[in-house]
């Protein structure tokens, strides 16, 4: 029950407002000049605790980076890759800019200022709206621990991200970086052109996930590669028994690359258990290494006049499909997309898609009774 106590200082009668929180702590709601006015005090306070919308503001006097640090962190179910891009982030964006405030002192202005000062330092909008996204999470997790009362995320005006429309690698771009590629990683980029796997699904692959009698592959595991001061017991490839979307599938091999990996297999002796493209060490495939060593100067060698990515394999490999008449859902399936619009982006994004287009339109058009 609310109550007042009347206090006596040096500028005479005062009238504390108390009442308790919801652990049965005393609280003071302040001191005010009538009794009156402290005893409304403290019912507002009150009913606060009892409806359970009190907060209690010493909370928010953590610092941003300790809550993080402590609390958020600590609490995400997230890889070991994904981890150290979120400690990259916070390192070089929000610690620097919010790590030393008081979070309960954090308002949608100091946000905005982080927008505003990330956006003239050069920082993509895309990259902004990235970052962004994880600093929301950050004060929206903060709220549903009473530490404070809102999101100051919350209606932060953002850079528009303009989409880029990016080139797809036709067949003939494909088969000049395929000569330009080195021997040894030829068979592997032809695997990831024709199965459209991501890079870590390709270079976890065994032989034991080949279904030699039905022309299959079943991906059902992933190699994630983090930076050294992120590995977990200094181990930077981390292979995770399950791929990106958490489910197993089969996808169907045409009988030509089933052929090249079998006797891939035959003639350097791989085990079930082996990895199917590997170092000469038999260790995982570094992305970063395979870039810089191989895929870039073959682009270069090429002649391909745009910068190709090895995960623009991986779109090609839509693209192709689509343009060559598979439906949307089949196509979803055998990429791994958990959504239909991810793999509607890839209709229509071969050079001469349009072409075509226009071709159909004028046998059409031109056609008479």
């Amino acid at each position: 029950m609310a109550w007042v106590i009347e206090r006596h200082g040096s500028k005479g009668v005062g009238y504390m407002a108390c009442y308790r929180d919801p652990k049965g702590t005393q609280r003071s709601a302040g001191t005010f000049p009538t009794r009156r006015a402290a005893h409304r005090a403290a019912v507002r306070e009150e009913l606060k605790v009892n409806d359970g919308q009190w907060h209690d503001a010493t909370l928010g006097n953590v610092t941003f980076k300790t809550y993080v640090d402590t609390v958020w962190l600590p609490s995400r179910h997230i890889e070991a890759s994904t981890l150290a891009a979120y400690q990259s982030y916070l390192n070089k964006q929000f610690f620097p800019f919010l790590g030393p405030m008081h979070i309960g002192k954090i308002l949608p202005s100091h946000v905005q200022d982080w927008v505003t000062t990330a956006a003239a330092n050069g920082l993509s909008a895309a990259s902004i709206r990235k970052y962004h996204m994880m600093l929301h999470s950050v004060f929206k997790r903060a709220v549903r621990d009473r530490i404070i009362t809102y999101n100051p995320c919350q209606e932060t005006e953002l850079p528009k991200v303009v989409a880029k429309r990016r080139r797809t690698l036709t067949p003939h771009e494909y088969q000049r970086l395929l000569t330009a590629l080195p021997d040894r990683y030829r068979l592997m980029v032809q695997t990831a052109i024709e199965t459209g796997l991501r890079w870590g699904e390709l270079i976890a692959l065994r032989p034991r996930h080949l279904d030699l009698l039905h022309g299959a592959l079943t991906v059902e595991e992933t190699i994630v590669e983090v930076p050294l001061r992120a590995a977990p017991n200094r181990q930077r490839m981390i292979t995770k028994a399950y791929p990106k979307d958490n489910e197993p599938r089969t996808i169907g091999l045409r009988p030509e690359l089933l052929d090249q990996l079998t006797t891939h297999i035959q003639e350097h002796g791989i085990g079930p258990d082996d990895l199917l493209f590997a170092t000469r060490d038999g260790t995982p495939i570094s992305r970063n290494t395979f870039r810089t060593r191989a895929w870039t100067p073959a682009v270069k060698t090429s002649g391909i006049d745009f910068g190709v990515r090895i995960h623009d394999l991986r779109h090609a490999h839509a693209s192709w499909l689509l343009a060559g008449g598979s439906d949307l859902k089949s196509v979803m399936d055998r990429m791994g997309h958990t959504q239909i619009q991810t793999t509607q982006k890839y209709l229509h994004t071969l050079p001469d898609t349009d072409k075509r287009n226009l071709d159909a339109f004028t046998r059409i058009a031109d056609q008479t009774e």
